[in-house]
């Protein structure tokens, strides 16, 4: 069993480096893309993904389309999710753990009801319940709904669980290039 760990740690370190080097190359020379996220307690922290996209504007001034940007390797990056893998980074540093809800953007608390809110009681996650149980196919009102039936649910063996079906969704993704509508605030029925 340790020696398939050894071997299974070597991959991912190679893995590891090589995307480093290709994103480096790839993207202007700059190998990461941060973004402010809010975290437990809805303390801010800046989330690390590889960067995916090139620095490329129009005549004016402007950033050009996101399709007219991302070159072949933020491409593979996104379509496999590897991009999310400097959040490793952000665990080191204490601002996420492996399982939790997504961080969202700073934005998006104003528009939070009381409940909704709940999902800020734990340290947001690389992978997540909504994550594994629809992902961006799901509204928002049902990710929610999954954020914080985790947190009033959460045990060692809940994150196992999303862990392994992370691993499923790993191999048969189908929501990577899914459009998501930004959250706005909760509807009235």
């Amino acid at each position: 069993m340790l020696y398939f760990f050894v071997i299974f740690l070597a991959i991912i370190l190679l893995l590891f480096v090589l995307l480093n080097i290709l994103a480096y190359i790839s993207h202007d020379y700059a190998l990461f893309f941060t973004q402010e996220r809010i975290g437990k307690n809805e303390k801010p922290f800046l989330m690390y993904k590889y960067k995916t996209m090139q620095n490329l504007y129009d005549t004016e001034g402007n950033l050009l389309p996101d399709a007219q940007r991302i070159t072949w390797i933020g491409f593979f990056l996104r379509k496999t999710s590897f991009d999310e893998l400097p959040q490793l980074l952000n665990i080191l540093k204490g601002d996420m753990n492996f399982v939790g809800p997504r961080p969202l953007p700073p934005q998006y608390l104003p528009h939070y009801s009381p409940e909704q809110r709940k999902r800020h009681l734990v340290k947001g996650g690389i992978t997540g319940l909504a994550q594994v149980k629809g992902g961006n196919h799901l509204n928002w009102q049902k990710r929610f709904e999954l954020d914080v039936w985790y947190v009033e649910n959460r045990t060692f063996w809940l994150d196992l669980y999303i862990i392994w079906l992370t691993f499923g969704k790993f191999f048969w993704r189908n929501d990577a290039n899914v459009e998501v509508e930004p959250f706005k605030g909760n509807e009235k029925v």
